[in-house]
């Protein structure tokens, strides 16, 4: 027993004096990853601007999340994000609360998320989004 213990010892000494420094000895959890260039890029989903309700001009409301992926490794543009949040949600509010009213009963998706994509664009200076998702898109009408 005292035997396997040395042994154990020295290979985990022999291991940790072989092995890089940039190499985890073990990774748990994470998140998803891409090769680009040759450099590790951390891509991330920004999800922080959580639900909307939005105010529409019919006196409904439209809940809305909107996401996007992000590089977690440019702290920077992260912060920048961090700070945005409120500039992004009113962004996003304004666009839909200024559609006009026969516009909110088919809204076009694709169309929303270019001029919202835009616009959020417009407002950073650290960098820029590539993509829009929206999920959880639903007008609930106030005759009801």
């Amino acid at each position: 027993m005292l035997g396997c213990l040395i042994l154990l010892i020295i290979l985990g000494t022999i291991f940790g004096l072989v092995r890089s420094e940039t190499s985890p000895v073990l990774k748990l959890g994470g998140s998803v990853r891409a090769e680009h260039a040759g450099t590790r890029d951390d891509i991330r989903v920004f999800a922080g601007l959580g639900r909307l309700r939005i105010p529409l001009v019919n006196s409904s409301t439209l809940l809305l999340t909107i996401a996007f992926p992000y590089n977690a490794n440019d702290a920077a543009f992260t912060e920048e994000l961090a700070v945005k949040i409120s500039d992004f949600r009113a962004i996003a509010a304004g666009y839909f609360s200024s559609l006009p009213e026969d516009n909110i009963i088919q809204i076009n998706e694709e169309t929303a998320k270019l001029e919202i994509l835009k616009r959020y664009n417009a407002n950073l200076r650290l960098g820029s989004i590539e993509t829009l998702y929206f999920s959880d898109m639903m007008v609930i009408d106030a005759n009801f």
